[in-house]
């Protein structure tokens, strides 16, 4: 292969920000207490409360993020659970984002605590920009971050879980990992498959059926026998990542602009009562996450992908935004009726939402209930203070239950 890994017209210089466990540094600002102590942020032990993120001294104890908080409490008894304070994680996240901002134009928050950073066009070293960015959003935030340094986003992604993986002090690993131009591929060879982007368990346990374990490994298979497994372009693509190659550009915004989740399955499926019901749960996990940022989506749109790997996407546009699951799911399903054939076998389905913007608040003054919307407030409160405290499959509508059988 002629192309030089991770190679483009011209050469860049992308730096990947990962916020040391972003929600413990701010609960730390807010109590002081918590700092050098194992603590988790999540719900309730007593129900299905899950650990959303947890401090390093927590972490020695082997507690990891999405852990059933029962078991956190098993683990390190001594352990304080904190309830999540979500408005004030956003806040702090549009501060780091504003400072960032002086470095570069170029910057693509990909969540509320990570975001890629196009510094091409700087002069200096990129590890001394790393530094002085690192320096400041301590210095002024209080926080810490990693970084991963390198000509492409895959590979600066990656570079960031390396080099905090490298720190074990038990404090914010504030790492800083550097892959020169020319050596994406050496840099990712004697990596496990799962650290490649993309390359969730399933896939990693196919890849290991072949006799595959590592980065490198990927790279140097046959592209026949990789697209015999996972299709013509999935082939290709999976070998282009394992060779460090990937030429997307860094998406310069300073706000979210969709909302999406998307499962590919572990075997292709032409169930739709397991389709119709990923529909709902894929739709409330996208609704809440609209209302975590206080934000309104106006397009709702389905992604299907054929076993072949071909791919459709199709939108529709709402009669008026909204963060309400019942709308999201109501006009997912539609698109997806009008797609989708019965029997014809799917291996992706995903739901986004787009044109994301402020909630208005605004009332038909016509439709207007006093009595039923206070109702409907108090009942959506409730239901986020569950779901908050057991997590979101606590309150289920009647309809996914009906789909399980």
């Amino acid at each position: 292969m002629n192309e030089q890994a991770g190679s483009s017209p011209e050469q860049r210089s992308i730096i990947h920000l990962d916020l040391d466990a972003f929600f413990c540094a701010v609960e730390e600002l807010r109590d002081a207490s918590l700092r050098g102590k194992p603590f988790a942020v999540g719900g309730s032990p007593e129900g299905r409360g899950v650990v959303a993120s947890c401090s390093y001294p927590a972490r020695k104890s082997g507690i990891r993020s999405a852990m059933p908080m029962a078991r956190a409490l098993r683990l390190c008894p001594e352990l304080i659970i904190v309830r999540h304070h979500f408005r004030d994680y956003v806040e702090m996240s549009h501060k780091v984002m504003e400072l960032i901002q002086r470095y570069s134009e170029s910057i693509q928050p990909i969540s509320i605590d990570e975001a890629f950073i196009d510094i091409s066009k700087l002069p200096g070293d990129s590890v001394e920009i790393g530094r002085s960015i690192q320096t400041e959003i301590r210095d002024h935030l209080q926080l810490y971050a990693s970084l991963g340094i390198a000509s492409n986003k895959l590979v600066a992604k990656i570079a960031t879980e390396v080099g905090k993986g490298s720190v074990r002090t038990g404090e914010y690993p504030n790492a800083i990992q550097r892959v020169p131009p020319g050596e994406e591929a050496a840099f990712l060879a004697p990596l496990p498959c799962d650290a490649l982007w993309g390359v969730g368990p399933k896939t990693a346990e196919r890849l290991a059926e072949l006799g595959l374990h590592t980065i490198g490994q990927i790279a140097a298979h046959p592209l026949r026998e990789l697209q015999r497994q996972f299709g013509p372009q999935g082939g290709i693509d999976l070998q282009r990542r394992a060779q460090g190659i990937d030429n997307s550009p860094v998406h310069a915004s300073g706000e979210t602009k969709s909302i999406s989740q998307e499962e590919t399955f572990a075997r292709d499926t032409d169930d739709q009562r397991l389709l119709e019901s990923l529909i709902r749960s894929q739709s409330e996990s996208i609704a809440n996450r609209l209302r975590r940022l206080e934000l309104y989506g106006g397009t709702v749109k389905i992604k299907l992908r054929w076993p072949d790997f071909s791919t459709i996407t199709r939108q529709s546009t709402l009669a008026e935004p909204s963060d309400d699951a019942v709308k999201i799911e109501a006009a997912a399903l539609q698109l997806f009726h009008q797609n989708w054939k019965p029997g014809r076998k799917l291996r992706l389905l995903g739901v986004g939402v787009s044109k994301l913007g402020l909630p208005s608040k605004q009332l038909n003054l016509w439709d207007w209930n006093p009595q039923a919307a206070d109702k409907q407030e108090r009942l959506d409160k409730a239901v986020r203070a569950l779901q908050a405290e057991y997590g979101e499959s606590a309150i289920r509508r009647a309809g996914e239950l009906k789909a399980e059988g």
